[in-house]
């Protein structure tokens, strides 16, 4: 029974993923990579959505995160 390890592993990459945007944004490391975090073990555990609901969360993050830098730059 690998399939929950296989989703950690997964929410664990998009929060390196989002750690590392951050870092080339030079926003706050630990803010994007925590709301990554949380939005996946969520998706994952209360939620129990799965792949898909994990992809989805995180490119909603994505958009979240680009529409709150658009505004913030106006």
């Amino acid at each position: 029974m690998t399939f929950p390890y296989l989703l950690i592993l997964a929410m664990l990459a998009f929060a390196i993923f989002f750690y590392r945007a951050a870092e080339a944004e030079d926003e706050p490391n630990l803010v994007w990579c925590g709301l990554s975090l949380l939005i996946s073990a969520l998706t994952i555990f209360w939620r129990h959505w799965g792949w898909l609901g994990i992809i989805s969360a995180q490119l909603v993050l994505f958009i979240g995160i680009t529409f709150f830098r658009m505004q913030r730059k106006k």
